[in-house]
């Protein structure tokens, strides 16, 4: 029942986290102590969720078909290969599951919305809010899901809902924390033994060790995601922002100056100019690498480090992210796993089955984050309780981690977690916004003294409010109460 593609797998290689070496791996024979007893138990398919049922058999000749991104830890592509085709066998549903570059699922959503046709499934990894007007509105999956698994993670809910017009546009089964990074040898050397708790630690500490090793701090400011991520948490950080709750443009404020002259101080002491030219993968090459002090990414840099670099690996520490000067900390999701059905999708059986796929995925949440090596974050935490446990996955990994709770900090991820519209709602003049790369293209300009910060905020600031009036002209900005 599954018809299995992947498309573009190499040049997706060039996504975050992501070396051929990690996809090499993915087809050598798992290690038995990947295969212990902490696996999850058999998938789980359910005929009813909240106030939705499903039949146990959908009619003949029902079809669905998924586009979505190729994984950063091949080992969850082999396990979803699986579980679709066993989803589909026992629901007589024919799956097709095509992966693609994580960078053309916009322009493939795009065109398919043009087309009128094209997947029944489309799994972003940014809120496309954009394409709202050709999507099939999720709200009775995401009604459904609430009444059976609980509370709802809140990076997933603000990634899925637009206030302003009432609409769950997607389906947000998951998503990715996105910690700090960094060498414990090179910073114990420097004075932090624990590495950097603060953006001044990182100024001070990340100046000594490139003074004495010459090994960077390794964050980018080019058009690509990890740059874009980094300039918000810095600028979260420092308690600025780009909009306010109710969609208003907050982003010319002093301590979004305050970041960026930081920025500024920090590149001109302890960085290198190769990252006004990076792509998504350049920072986990040159971590793993050996050639940086520290990073912001997830943990598929991680995974593939065990393998491929070993002494990286067990050199590497965690941070939840790095406090700013009034103390605040604050992370983007690194991505979001949110499902959209376009509105071409009309067919009753191929729309229920679409659905309750969903459905029965965010239910088996313990697989997804499992065979993912813990880079998937359930939108439901009640679906992966043996990951979030004091003695579960993340305290003593199953997938190898050295010492085995090096990834425990992560059980606390939501508290220093934020999304793309942060303190509001993703909406789509923020996802013009982060899709327009303004942010790092800011930070490039003053580190390499094209534009003062005053300037270069102002600037990106009257481009920041263009883009907003013109989606609030078309009733997408607001809260949704005026």
């Amino acid at each position: 029942m599954l018809h299995y593609s992947i498309r573009d797998r190499l040049v997706g290689l060039q996504g975050t986290g992501f070396l051929l070496s990690a996809m090499l791996l993915a087809l050598v024979p798992l290690a038995p102590a990947a295969l212990a007893q902490d696996e999850p138990t058999a998938p789980e398919f359910l005929t009813s969720y909240g106030d939705m049922t499903f039949p146990e058999q959908f009619p003949d000749g029902t079809a669905i078909s998924l586009t979505q991104w190729s994984h950063f830890v091949p080992r969850y592509d082999e396990w979803f290969r699986e579980y679709a085709q066993q989803w589909g066998e026992a629901h007589n549903v024919e799956v097709t599951v095509n992966m693609i570059n994580i960078a053309d699922l916009t322009s493939t959503l795009s065109a398919s919305i043009a087309a009128e046709e094209g997947a029944t499934v489309f799994e972003m990894v940014a809120p496309p809010t954009a394409f709202i007007d050709g999507l099939q509105s999720l709200a009775d999956v995401n009604q459904a899901a609430a009444a059976a698994f609980g509370e709802r993670t809140g990076t997933c809910e603000r990634s899925s809902y637009l206030p302003a017009t009432d609409t769950w546009y997607g389906f947000c089964h998951g998503w990715v924390p996105d910690p700090g990074d960094y060498r414990r040898s090179l910073w114990a050397d420097a004075g932090f033994p624990e590495g950097p708790e603060t953006y001044q630690d990182l100024l001070e500490g990340g100046a000594r060790i490139f003074e004495d090793t010459g090994l960077p701090v390794a964050l980018g400011m080019s058009p690509e995601i990890d740059s874009e991520f980094y300039a918000r948490a810095l600028i979260w950080s420092h308690g600025g922002s780009i909009q306010d709750e109710d969609g208003n443009v907050t982003f010319d404020s002093p301590e979004v100056l305050e970041a960026v002259r930081f920025q500024k101080e920090l590149f001109d002491s302890a960085m290198t100019p190769e990252v006004f030219s990076w792509n998504a993968a350049s920072n986990n090459q040159t971590f793993i690498g050996g050639r940086a002090s520290y990073i912001q990414n997830s943990i598929s840099f991680y995974r593939s480090a065990q393998e491929s670099a070993p002494e990286v690996a067990a050199d590497t520490g965690f941070r939840p992210g790095l406090k700013g000067p009034g103390g605040e900390v604050k992370m983007p999701s690194h991505v979001w796993f949110i499902d959209v059905i376009p509105d071409y999708v009309t067919d009753p059986d191929e729309l229920a089955a679409a659905k309750k796929f969903m459905l029965d995925l965010e239910n088996n949440y313990a697989s997804a984050s499992y065979y993912s090596k813990f880079y998937n974050f359930p939108a439901f935490p009640s679906r992966s309780e043996r990951l979030f446990a004091e003695d579960g996955w993340l305290s003593d990994d199953p997938w190898n981690a050295e010492p085995p709770d090096k990834l425990g900090l992560l059980r606390t991820a939501e508290e220093w977690t934020a999304w793309l519209g942060y303190p509001g709602y993703a909406n789509p003049a923020i996802s013009e916004v982060y899709e327009s790369h303004l942010l790092s293209s800011m930070m490039a300009d003053v580190t390499r003294g094209q534009k003062t910060p005053e300037q270069a905020i102002a600037d990106t600031n009257a481009e920041i409010e263009e883009i907003f009036a013109k989606w609030r002209e078309r009733g997408m900005i607001g809260s949704g109460s005026d």
